[in-house]
């Protein structure tokens, strides 16, 4: 989901500079900022970002500088006139005429008028942001494609990695159940020796329970089930991020009953094993949209 990209466009008098950059987020998370007199392109640059990006924080700025162009200078020729002709009224001996300049100083006489733009040069610039917003989004799927492959590889490392694992769960020998009357006729004989009060037939009974309780028949089948299911779901390619991170849940409480259940000391190795490559699926399944 990490990702950066910038894209840049220039409508005279405006020079538009799109940065995007994405972190991980359990969703989506856009945050937009644009610089004032903007806001019309707003929901649109929303929608389109959310369009093309299903999960992770995006921070997406628009800058925008316009080039200072040549003030409208506007005189009031009204007013000059007026006032020509209301000075030319007054007679004070002594007093120079009044200048050009000083007339032109006079407040409302002269209005300087910083250019604006027009409708049609407005939704221009408008339109040149909305479509270097699509090439930045482009380069930043590209970047994040990219190391996603890398990611691809990873992942599928560590689903081989706990589908050996379960495998070697299912075929440990502790499991058999040779091994397993084995090792209760042990504990049974043990008990009966330590106490004679107690009955052979009832401890045989509950030895019986306490297989039955320890099996972990049925978490090595899903286990199995969940590695296929996230396989499949990587092998998609497309945006499996949250379903992947849930499946990672799912297998790490399959490991934490396998090792709670098994009374085998190989068994337990190998749920430990488990725990870990899952865990380090779980932390890589952070980075997939």
């Amino acid at each position: 989901m990490t990702g950066f990209a910038r894209a840049q466009a220039g409508i005279p008098p405006w020079r538009l500079t799109w940065e995007i950059k994405t972190v991980n987020s359990k969703g989506l998370d856009l945050r937009l900022r644009l610089p004032p007199g903007f806001d019309a392109i707003e929901q649109d640059a929303r929608a389109r970002l959310s369009a093309r990006l299903a999960r992770g924080a995006c921070y997406a700025t628009l800058n925008a500088q316009r080039e200072a162009g040549a003030p409208d200078v506007r005189v009031n020729e009204a007013a000059l006139a007026a006032l020509v002709a209301a000075l030319a009224r007054i007679s004070a001996p002594g007093v120079a005429p009044a200048s050009l300049d000083g007339l032109l100083g006079v407040r409302g006489v002269v209005d300087v008028v910083e250019s604006v733009d027009s409708e049609e040069t407005m939704a221009a610039v408008f339109a040149a942001a909305l479509e270097s917003l699509e090439r930045a989004l482009d380069d930043l799927l590209a970047m994040r494609a990219r190391e996603g492959g890398a990611l691809d590889a990873l992942l599928h490392q560590r689903l081989d990695a706990m589908a050996r694992l379960a495998q070697a769960a299912d075929d440990c020998p502790g499991r058999k159940p040779e091994a397993v009357r084995a090792r209760l006729a042990q504990s049974v004989a043990a008990l009966a020796e330590t106490s004679a009060a107690l009955d052979p037939a009832r401890l045989h009974q509950e030895a019986i329970l306490i297989a039955a309780k320890a099996d972990v028949r049925e978490e090595i089948d899903r286990l199995k089930a969940h590695v296929g299911a996230a396989r499949e779901l990587v092998d998609a390619g497309k945006p499996v991020g949250r379903r992947l991170d849930f499946l990672a849940q799912e297998l790490g409480r399959e490991a934490n009953t396998l090792c709670a259940k098994s009374n085998d000391p190989e068994l337990t190795l190998i749920g430990m094993e488990l725990r870990v490559e899952i865990e380090q699926f779980r932390e890589q399944v952070q980075n997939v949209e």
